[in-house]
């Protein structure tokens, strides 16, 4: 079979890869020189601990699973299975944290309640003031600026890959092909379109002017070197409000009885951080959700993250290096994962899994290879 893959993100090199393993021939197609999208704007987490119950859990667990794999054959991912601790403070954000460890997937995800001290045993630089943590075991981490070039330098080495940067599909011809904007006809036994963000052109040609998945706009940072491992990804607990695993009674109470800083409710914000190879802070995030996103970044939300870490580091965030924003597809439907549809005899479209793709995307693209009968 001769698999055509259209998108070099995440997404489509997941894509690429269950292809290639299942002894498939791939050829991937990319506009960009290289992926530039929201793959390469995030957190690197394999994200486990907020995913909703069912389906998308189930999806982050399989997905966890292959990273580890993947990881072990391209050491220069820098998969870690590092975890993460969501400390907490005061009765209210402490009552959803239990809740949590309370659920009745809370072993799956490795959720347990720890005091300040276990925690700052399993994170030392956590110097701040906080009265528990929330401890997801099964989340993990990869680099994600490299992750791509990692993962095409492996893809590479088998003679039935072929990756064709700098070309942008502009139609499908027939059946299973896709023309180039360089006029060349690409023929395949499927073709799978993982265009990320893009959503127009040949995308709403294809799918329709009702596409349900919208793009999200969201704001983040990185510092210079911490100076001391951080050990595990870190969340604050705004993040409750955002992740529906912590769905509850408690998180109904948190959200009337103290409801976020304006800075973060005006801009839709969590805490998340992680650290990456050489030290630094990645640090995020800000979502916006209507048109027209804006140009440019703005500083009040680095303000309230910055404080935020420094409370819970219980030190100076290092200097920030780099600001960016980026822009993802999110399904509509809060209830999938992903959005996948056969847009035409042999082409299907995967797109929208929202902040999810860089967890789920290996678990997306096998579902994609069992559904098609690769």
């Amino acid at each position: 079979m001769r698999v055509i893959v259209v998108g070099a993100g995440v997404v489509g090199t997941m894509h690429a890869w269950q292809a290639l393993e299942r002894g498939h021939e791939v050829v991937q197609i990319e506009r960009e020189a290289e992926a530039r999208g929201a793959s390469l704007r995030n957190f690197g987490q394999i994200w486990v601990s907020g995913r909703a119950g069912g389906e998308e859990l189930e999806t982050a667990l399989r997905a966890r699973e292959l990273w580890e794999k993947i990881g072990g054959r391209v050491p220069a991912l820098g998969f870690r299975p590092n975890g993460s601790l969501t400390p907490v403070r005061g009765a209210l954000e402490l009552a959803v944290a239990e809740a949590a460890v309370a659920r009745p997937d809370a072993a799956a995800r490795g959720y347990s309640l720890l005091t300040p001290g276990e925690a700052r045993a399993l994170n030392p630089a956590l110097r701040g003031e906080f009265d528990a943590a929330l401890h997801c075991e099964r989340d993990a981490a990869v680099e994600p600026r490299t992750a791509q070039l990692a993962l095409r330098a492996e893809l590479l080495k088998s003679p039935r890959y072929t990756f064709l940067p700098g070309r942008e599909v502009r139609e499908v011809i027939g059946e299973r092909a896709v023309r180039d904007d360089h006029a060349d006809v690409h023929t395949g036994d499927v073709v799978v379109l993982c265009t990320g963000a893009w959503l127009s052109g040949l995308v709403r040609e294809l799918a329709g002017p009702d596409l349900p998945v919208r793009r999200v706009r969201l704001q983040m940072m990185q510092t210079a070197p911490l100076g001391e491992p951080l050990t595990t990804s870190v969340a604050d607990a705004d993040s409750f409000r955002y992740y529906p695993a912590y769905t509850s009674p408690a998180l109904d109470e948190l959200n009337a009885r103290r409801p976020q800083a304006p800075t973060a409710a005006e801009h839709r914000m969590q805490l998340l951080m992680v650290q990456r190879a050489d030290g630094g802070l990645t640090i995020g995030d800000t979502h916006e959700y209507e048109h027209p996103f804006a140009f440019d970044t703005l500083e009040d939300p680095y303000e309230h993250l910055t404080g935020v870490v420094e409370s819970l580091l219980g030190r100076p965030l290092p200097a920030v290096r780099r600001r960016w924003a980026g822009v993802y597809a999110q399904c509509v439907d809060p209830g999938r994962v992903v959005y996948r549809r056969q847009v035409r005899d042999g082409v299907w479209l995967v797109t929208g899994p929202g902040g999810r793709g860089m967890t789920c995307s290996p678990a997306i693209a096998e579902t994609t290879a069992d559904e098609l009968d690769w």
